[in-house]
Order: C-alpha cells, then structure tokens, then sequence
C-alpha cells in the first residue's frame, strides 16, 4: 500500500512537469502592514513564480482588508493568509479550521503602542476613555501594559470606545477631550506628530507577544497528490528569498523595500520607519531560535489566556483552552489533543535553515 501511495504521489508531480499541464493552483490572501506587504513584492517581481514553478504548482497573490482577509481563509475562499497569532486563534481556529503555521514571519517591537494626551501615564487612565479597536491586538496591548504596571485591578475601571483603524487617528486628533488611543503604525506615527503626544508604552515591551504568521489549512498540506506540502515549500522559499533582499543594505535593499512599499502606496522612507519597529525574523534560523524558545509557549499561552477571557474562543467567558488547542512544534499540545486547531509547523522552516528547498 505505501509503495502505491508513493507512486501515486509521484506521478501526480511529474504530471504537473509536463508541457501544457494544468498545475495545482493556491491563493495567499495578505493586507496592508509592514509585515504582510512583502508578499506583493513577491508577486510582482516574478518570486511566487519563480518558486512556484520548482515545484510544480502556481501560487496567486490576493490582496483584501484585513478582516476581509481573515473572513476569506475561514470561508476556504484562500488557501493560506498572513495574521497575527491572535487571530489564527480567534477566526480560523475558533471556527474550527485546522491551521498550520508555516512561518513565523516577525514580531511588532514597537509598531503598537498606548498614546497619551497632556503627559498622562497609564495610572491616570482608569475612569477615563480609551480608543482602540475592541477585542483585538491593540486591546491586548492595553491590558497587557496596565497588569505589567501593577494596574490589572484597574483595567475595568476604563472606558473603552471602539473605534474602527480606518477612523481612529482621526478621530482622536479631531477631539482634544480624549486623553488616549491605541493603535499601531502608520496610525501611531500621523497621531505622535501631534504636540502634547506621548507614547507611555509600546510592543517593544513584549518581545514575542504579537506576531505575524503566515497560516495554511492543515488539510491542504495533506492533500494526498503533495501539491500542498510543495505549496508550502514554495512559499517558504519565496519568503526567505525576499527576506534577504529587503534586510540587506546599500542601494539593493532600499530598491526592494521600495518595491515592498509599493503594496501600500507607501514612500521609502515611511516604510523603512515601520521596519524599524518591526522584528523581521528574515531568516529560518532566527524564526526557530523564536519557535524553540523555552517562553514561545508561555507568550501564546497569554495570548490564548486574552481571547478565552474575552469570550473569543470557546463559546464565551466560559470558554476554556480546551476548546482551542494548539499543537507546538515540539509535538506538545495546550489543551484537549482531539481538539487541535492551531499548529506551528516548522517542518518548512527547517528544510530552508538547512538548505534543503
């Protein structure tokens, strides 16, 4: 049986090798952010091509809002999409979609942060209100940077005002009542340019916490003809590719984070300030030494502790971890293992570290 299963696989490659064969077609969906914008430039300078003719499949680039974006993965409209570890949780896995992330792609050091009015610190703001996007990375932020600063019993005591990423500077600039905001760049950076502004805590405070992923579904990958572990390779190598030109120096690099920039109608220099506070793990060994991190698991565990708390994941405030396991790359598991819904599969990460794609 093994023997036919391996010529099956076999021969569904190599047809994909022959002149006028149809390959094997995957959609990467990608927003506008300084960690999800490379895969425009690897679409556009021929790189998902390049490496997705290696191995046999086509590769399509699709670019959406970011809720859309998440919405469309969870529907199976696209085969793989770049997020935050939050929301692999709270959309995908939440939903019930096993997902599988194959690179860590980078880490915010300090792209989110907590912005003040008239030097107001984060003991100040209980009983007053706060702009953020509600239930997301930014509320996360929050909280995080009020229990770090002894204020945990406090955070109830803040009004918290939705307000949507698209209308937040905005809004906050416009209302000189409001005495903070979280948000993250390029938004931080129009709001700070504001006299009287002050950042009283940023992401560069909590190395590891909020990362960009790149996620696939677990059931592509083991598609019985390979075409989505392949997929995944390509992907893979495409990335680390495009990693080592915009994290290069001199002329080269500033050509391709300018083509990078491209993606979001971005100049250079506005690009290169999100990249300043932005932790690329550009190449495979710097995102293992992140994967295989004795704190990687605690980091996800706070994570997973804020979507749980906040009714995300597991049907509401009484959800537990259960609901939502996740499956580390060193075979443990948090949670019921017949509950399985987010791995970190570094399988990919480590055939590039050793230069084996």
């Amino acid at each position: 049986m093994r023997g036919i299963n391996r010529l099956f696989v076999l021969t569904a490659f190599l047809a994909t090798l022959l002149p006028g064969a149809e390959k094997p077609q995957f959609t990467v969906g990608w927003s506008v952010y300084v960690g999800y914008t490379p895969i425009y430039y690897m679409a556009k300078q021929g790189l998902l091509k390049k490496w997705g003719d290696k191995y046999g499949v086509s590769i399509k680039a699709q670019r959406f809002d970011y809720g859309a974006s998440l919405d469309a993965f969870v529907a199976k409209n696209i085969d793989a999409c770049l997020m935050t570890n939050m929301e692999a949780l709270d959309m995908p896995a939440a939903a019930g979609i096993d997902t599988s992330a194959i690179i860590i792609d980078d880490y915010s050091n300090g792209n989110d942060a907590v912005l003040t009015r008239n030097g107001l610190k984060l003991k100040d703001l209980p009983g007053k209100s706060v702009l953020l996007v509600e239930k997301t990375i930014s509320q996360y932020l929050f909280e995080r940077a009020m229990a770090i600063n002894g204020l945990a019993s406090q955070i109830n005591r803040v009004r918290i005002v939705n307000t949507s990423d698209s209308d937040i500077a905005g809004a906050f600039l416009a209302d000189t009542s409001q005495t903070a905001v979280v948000t993250w760049k390029p938004m931080v950076s129009q709001i700070k340019r504001a006299p009287g502004i002050t950042s009283v805590f940023d992401s560069s405070q909590l190395p590891g916490e909020i990362m960009d992923i790149t996620v696939v579904r677990t059931d592509l990958l083991n598609r019985p003809d390979g075409a989505g572990q392949r997929f995944a390779k390509a992907l893979v190598g495409a990335w680390y590719e495009t990693m080592a030109l915009m994290l290069g120096h001199g002329p080269a690099a500033d050509r391709a984070l300018a083509g990078v920039a491209a993606g979001s109608q971005d100049t250079l220099e506005s690009y290169k300030e999100q990249v300043a506070t932005t932790r690329f793990l550009g190449t495979p060994q710097m995102a293992l030494q992140i994967a295989d991190a004795p704190d990687f698991k605690q980091k996800m565990k706070l994570v997973s502790q804020f979507c749980h708390g906040h009714g995300l994941v597991g049907g509401g405030h009484g959800g537990s971890a259960e609901d939502v396991a996740i499956r580390y790359s060193d075979g443990q598991v948090e949670g019921n293992p017949n509950h399985v819904r987010l791995r970190f599969d570094t399988s990919y990460i480590r055939l590039a570290s050793e230069g084996r794609l």
